[in-house]
């Protein structure tokens, strides 16, 4: 245990130029580097499988021509090759584009299919981007930790440690056609015997699939690809797999390998601005204080109140880093039209005059003026019978029978090119800072819809592979902003669009305390940057919501009955304690418990090992009877001294690593109740 974390610890105060622990044995026995020089050369059969013309690949692939071409590196520890088989006859090509990465045990490829002849292609199905049984060192129990997706639900994310056994598969897929909606989530963690194990994840926004099955006592494998393709190409026509990534670990426990694609994930995952991981901001989503029914948010909002908004925030001096405007700002909507609803009004893309007579750069400006950015909500993917984009463009429209809802085809390229080119347009004159993309439907529906009988997830492929595109594009005429990937409150996160976007809203379930510490213990294992509201007031209630950014949707008209100073110290805190949101994590009480009812508590550790600092968040939910519970703490140096505060109290104790890793009792006498606790190492 020592030595690990001294490893672990060396790792990553070096900048990750030392690699933590060792990789787990293949059949081999050989590194990530080795292994994929063994799996991925001539006569070999690669670690991906697929049925061509009703024969497996794993029967002709390795008398294909094959050829390998190492491409410029765009990143000091990511080397990229290009692995091609072709078809010996000139017809098929598929395409390997695997990235090794040199500072973390990881790898992750994606495969491009092309048909190079001038007829269409044999079928092409059952696609597994991966297809690889991995052998452990030693025989025993292997772990399946995985995570439901979200679905406006107190239990989104909840985290399973489902335990494997021999000859028995586990197959996980989302609902529908968004890749984190309700039924999985594309991120799990292989924990194998031997304290070693794999964290995979899946690139693919739409309806992917894993299988994964315990093959014997040492060994398990794993096959994943999208769902549902039965096709054949065209001449000249290409499509793309979901992507598989992999990282390898070794250590004490399942968290290992949790923190380490954390890291990973900011390292390699997260859009760089300027260079660095973005600060995700605290937010403001605009609100009505004292607005008569029927108003809300998305039917009253004006200029002239928005503006107000923000000067009421100067006032109080706690103006927030991002205000936004949420659905219902465009042309149909308001309270006194009779659709207008900001549901039926998606794809008029224009600003309601009416509220907004100038535009909304005079809000955009009043941000600016109070030193923060300004976001807008948009549904693009989404058009509604009637709207502007149904009645100029109705041929880039697929439609469902018996629907007034129309899915905006990303897939072809003209109707991508120029919403690109609108929405560049409209962002730079409206001085939009960050986008916030949202969509609240299935597209799985319409997918199919449009699909023959030999072209069974053409388009699903076609659309990811333009959303990607329509997303890329925007990022790289504005290198400055996020996009807030929303998807009906946290529906579409995957590695592809972890890699472009951030959910700052994660789950539409709103106003629920418990939820909100549910979700943040369920995607902090996988996932450092993510946020939610702040809707109520009461230091449980803020500390509940809390994470690597947050949307205050707080009332401000005093009906809180708040002063000004709690407001101020509310928003100083989550400041103070959002760093340590990208460091590394602890669950400190058992999953399935928390997610039944208020029967019990919550708490998490945050870990920063370069800063030799961290903290403990505990919550005492209203239902549970016990005032005090035990808890352990991680990642700790056993021999050192570490300073814990109190904070809600004031008291400061000095506990050595052992007897925090032994574990300490916390109370908390509240129902419901909160305990922050820092701690620090003290040097010598």
């Amino acid at each position: 245990m020592k030595k690990n974390l001294l490893i672990y610890f060396l790792a990553i105060t070096l900048g990750h130029q030392t690699v933590y622990g060792q990789i787990p044995d293949f059949p081999d026995g050989a590194d990530v580097h080795h292994w994929i020089e063994k799996h991925f050369a001539q006569g070999k059969i690669p670690p991906f499988s697929f049925i061509y013309g009703g024969k497996s690949s794993v029967s002709f692939i390795k008398n294909w021509k094959f050829s390998k071409e190492k491409l410029s590196p765009v990143h000091p520890h990511a080397d990229v090759t290009v692995f091609t088989y072709s078809e010996p006859s000139g017809g098929l090509s598929v395409k390997c584009t695997l990235t090794r990465f040199t500072d973390f045990p990881a790898v992750e490829w994606v495969l491009h299919f092309s048909n190079q002849s001038a007829k269409n292609s044999p079928v092409i199905e059952k696609t597994c981007a991966i297809d690889y049984s991995f052998a452990g060192r030693e025989a025993g129990n292997f772990v399946l930790h995985h995570s439901k997706g979200s679905n406006a639900e107190v239990n989104d994310f909840q985290p399973f440690d489902e335990p494997m056994q021999v000859g028995k598969n586990r197959y996980l897929t989302p609902w529908g056609g968004r890749s984190s909606d309700d039924t999985a989530f594309p991120f799990f963690n292989i924990e194998m015997p031997g304290r070693q194990g794999i964290v995979v994840a899946v690139g693919w926004t739409g309806k992917w699939f894993a299988d994964v099955v315990q093959k014997d006592e040492k060994s398990v494998s794993l096959k994943s690809g999208m769902e549902n393709m039965h096709l054949s190409l065209y001449t000249k026509e290409e499509i793309r797999t979901p992507k598989i990534c992999l990282l390898f670990w070794e250590g004490e426990d399942q968290m290992t390998g949790h923190n380490q694609f954390r890291r990973f994930i900011l390292a390699h995952h997260t859009r760089k601005i300027n260079g660095r991981n973005p600060e995700l901001p605290l937010s403001v989503s605009f609100e009505l204080d004292g607005a008569p029914f029927p108003c809300t948010v998305h039917t009253c909002l004006t200029e002239a109140a928005a503006v107000a908004h923000i000067k009421r925030y100067q006032q109080f001096k706690f103006t927030p880093e991002l205000f936004w405007i949420d659905a219902g700002w465009y042309t149909g909507c308001g309270w006194d039209k009779a659709n207008g609803e900001w549901p039926q009004n998606v794809g008029n893309w224009t600003v309601d005059k009416e509220r907004f007579p100038n535009g909304l750069k005079p809000v955009s400006d009043a941000a600016h003026a109070a030193g923060a950015k300004f976001m807008l909500w948009f549904e693009p993917e989404r058009v509604y019978k009637g709207t502007q984009i149904y009645n100029d463009h109705p041929k880039w429209l697929q439609s469902l029978p018996g629907s007034d809802s129309y899915l905006y085809d990303l897939g072809n390229p003209d109707a991508r090119l120029w919403l690109t080119d609108y929405l560049t347009d409209f962002l730079r004159k409206e001085g939009v800072d960050y986008y916030r993309q949202d969509f609240n439907f299935d597209p799985m529906p319409y997918w199919k819809n449009q699909d023959t009988p030999d072209r069974v997830g053409m388009a699903e492929a076609k659309y990811i592979e333009g959303l990607y595109a329509f997303w890329d594009s925007l990022l790289v005429r504005f290198p400055d902003m996020i996009i807030d990937n929303c998807a009906s409150g946290g529906r579409r996160i995957d590695l592809e669009t972890t890699s472009r976007s951030t959910p700052l809203w994660r789950s539409d379930l709103e106003q629920n305390s418990t939820g909100n510490q549910n979700h943040t213990y369920g995607l902090n294992l996988y996932l450092p940057l993510h946020g939610t509201a702040l809707n109520k007031t009461g230091q449980y209630y803020v500390r509940s919501s809390l994470g690597s950014n947050a949307v205050i949707t707080w009332s401000v008209d005093g009906n809180n009955n708040e002063t000004i100073q709690t407001y101020q110290q509310y928003i100083a805190e989550f400041k103070r304690l959002r760093p340590y949101f990208y460091g590394d994590y602890y669950p400190l009480t058992v999953a399935h418990k928390r997610y039944m009812n208020n029967n019990s508590w919550l708490a998490y550790q945050l870990n920063r090992p370069e800063n030799k600092d961290g903290l403990v968040m505990a919550f005492r939910r209203d239902r549970f009877t016990d005032d005090s519970m035990i808890i352990k703490l991680n990642g700790l140096v056993s021999e050192a001294q570490y300073e814990l505060f109190y904070e809600d109290s004031g008291v400061g104790v000095v506990k050595s690593g052992q007897e925090l890793n032994d574990g300490i009792e916390i109370k908390i006498l509240d129902k419901p109740g909160s305990l922050l606790i820092s701690y620090r190492l003290i040097e010598k």
